[in-house]
C-alpha cells in the first residue's frame, strides 16, 4: 500500500521501528520534564531554581556536543543511541526511586539532571545523523518532520498525562513511567536491519575532528547564518517553558493541571508545524520560512506574556508552538542537506551546541529576570529579540540563497556517485 507523501518515511521498516519506540519514550520524557519542573517548583518555590535545574540539564550539551558530534562521526550510530538511551533509563530510574521514597532533594534532581545533560551530548547528535541511515537523503526532510510530529504528539500527551498524576499520586510515578518507557525505544533499536559500519579515519585526531566540523560551519555562510538565528531563537525565546509553572500557578492559579495543559497545547501547535513540514516534497522555498517563523514565534510569545485567562493563554501557546516547530526543524532539514554524510555527526553536534547548548544560559538569564522583573516583562523581552533577529535574517536572505543552493547540489551529487558506485560494485 502506497502511503500519503505526508508519512512517505513509515515506507522505510527501520525508521518505522525507530517511530514507534521514539513515540512511546517522548511521552514518558515529557511527563518527567514536566513533573520535575513541578517537583523543584513545590520544594523550593523559586523561579531562579527552575532556571537553575534546566541550566544543569543542558550546559553539558554546549561543552560535550563536539565530542557528541567526533563519535557519531567514528563509530555505528546505532550504537550509540542504544547506549545513550540505556543510560537515560537507569537515571529516570533512579529519580523515581528518590521521589518513591521521599528521600528526594533538590540537588539530587541538579545532579541527575547534568547527568542527563552529558548523555544527551551524545545522544543528539547520533540520533539526529541516525535518520539519513534509516530513510536516504532523499526522504530525509519527511523524516526530520515526522520525527519531530512525534516528538510533538508526545508533547500534547505527556504534560496532560503528567499534569493529573502529579496532581493526584504525586511526581514519583511520572519518573518511573519514563524510566519504563525506554524499553520500547532500545528494543525498536535492536529490531533494525543496519548494517553498522566504523568511520574513523586512519590516524585522524580528535582535535583535528573537531576543528574541521567547526571550519565547515565557519566557511558557509548559509550554515553559520541559520546557526545564529536559531541561536538567538534559543538563547531567547525557549526559556520561556522554564517559567511556565509561574504562570501556571501565580499569574493563571491553575496549578500542576494548568500547567500540563498549557505545555500540551504548546504541543499541539508544535505538532501542527511538524505535519505542515511533513506535507513538503521538496526544499525549495524553505529558506524563507526561516524569518517568517522567528518573527511569528516572537510576537506570540508576546501575546502570551499578557494573557491571564488560562483558556487565552492556551490558545495562544497554539500558534508559539507551531512556529517554534517550523523554524527548529526547517533549520535541522537545511543544514543536513547541505552538510556531507562524513561531516554529518559534527554539523549536528554544532546544532545541538546552538539549539540546546545555548538554552541553559537563557534559563538561567530568564530565571534571574523573572524573579526581578516579573514572568510577563521576561517573555516579553524574548519576544522583541526573537522578532529583531528574524528582521536581521530576512534582510540577508537573497545573498545565502545562491550559496545555499550550491551546498545542497554538491550534496545529492556525492550521493548520487556513492549510489553509482555500490551499484558498480554489487555487479
Amino acid at each position: 500500500m502506497k502511503l500519503p507523501a505526508t508519512l512517505r518515511a513509515l515506507g522505510y521498516r527501520n525508521f518505522q521501528l525507530f517511530f514507534g519506540g521514539q513515540l512511546i519514550s517522548l511521552v514518558g520524557t515529557w511527563m518527567q520534564n514536566i513533573a520535575q519542573a513541578w517537583l523543584v517548583y513545590r520544594i523550593t518555590g523559586s523561579s531562579v531554581k527552575l532556571g537553575a535545574v534546566s541550566f544543569c540539564g543542558q550546559i553539558p550539551i554546549f561543552f560535550l556536543a563536539p565530542l557528541g558530534g567526533i563519535v557519531a562521526d567514528r563509530y555505528p550510530r546505532r550504537r550509540i543511541v542504544i547506549a545513550t538511551q540505556t543510560a537515560s533509563m537507569m537515571l529516570a530510574f533512579a529519580l523515581a526511586a528518590l521521589t518513591l521514597t521521599n528521600t528526594v532533594r533538590v540537588w539530587h534532581v541538579f545532579v541527575l539532571a547534568a547527568l542527563l545533560g552529558m548523555v544527551n551530548a551524545f545522544d543528539i547528535p547520533a540520533r539526529q545523523s541516525f535518520q539519513v541511515e534509516m530513510v536516504g537523503r532523499a526522504d530525509l526532510m519527511n523524516a526530520i518532520a515526522l520525527n519531530s510530529s512525534m516528538f510533538n504528539a508526545s508533547r500534547v500527551i505527556g504534560p496532560a498525562i503528567a499534569g493529573i498524576l502529579v496532581a493526584a499520586i504525586g511526581e514519583g510515578w511520572c519518573f518511573f513511567a519514563n524510566a519504563v518507557s525506554y524499553i520500547a525505544v532500545i528494543t525498536g533499536l535492536l529490531l533494525m536491519k543496519i548494517e553498522d559500519r566504523e568511520r574513523a579515519a586512519p590516524g585522524a585526531s580528535p582535535l583535528a575532528d573537531v576543528i574541521q566540523g567547526f571550519q565547515f560551519v565557519v566557511r558557509n555562510t548559509p550554515v553559520h547564518a541559520i546557526l545564529m538565528l536559531l541561536g538567538v531563537v534559543s538563547l531567547t525565546g525557549m526559556p520561556y517553558t522554564v517559567l511556565m509553572p509561574i504562570f501556571a500557578d501565580r499569574i493563571l492559579h491553575g496549578g500542576a493541571r494548568a500547567l500540563g495543559w498549557l505545555m500540551g497545547c504548546a504541543g499541539i501547535g508544535a505538532l501542527g508545524g511538524a505535519l505542515r513540514l511533513a506535507s513538503r516534497t521538496e526544499l525549495k522555498g524553505l529558506g524563507r520560512w526561516l524569518p517568517r517563523a522567528s518573527f511569528a514565534f516572537g510576537a506570540t510569545l508576546i501575546a502570551f506574556a499578557w494573557s491571564r485567562t488560562i483558556w487565552l493563554a492556551a490558545s495562544i501557546l497554539v500558534p508559539v508552538g507551531f512556529s517554534m516547530m517550523v523554524e527548529m526543524a526547517s533549520s535541522n532539514t537545511l543544514l543536513q542537506s547541505m552538510a556531507p554524510d562524513e561531516l554529518r555527526g559534527r554539523v549536528m553536534s554544532v546544532y545541538s551546541m546552538v539549539f540546546m547548548g545555548m538554552a541553559p544560559f537563557g534559563a538561567l538569564l530568564a530565571g534571574i529576570a523573572a524573579g526581578r522583573f516579573g514572568a510577563p516583562w521576561t517573555v516579553t523581552a524574548s519576544g522583541v529579540v526573537c522578532m529583531i533577529a528574524a528582521v536581521i535574517y530576512r534582510s540577508q536572505l537573497s545573498r545565502l540563497r545562491g550559496p545555499a543552493r550550491r551546498l545542497i547540489a554538491a550534496q545529492l551529487a556525492a550521493t548520487a556517485d556513492r549510489a553509482l558506485e555500490e551499484t558498480s560494485r554489487g555487479g
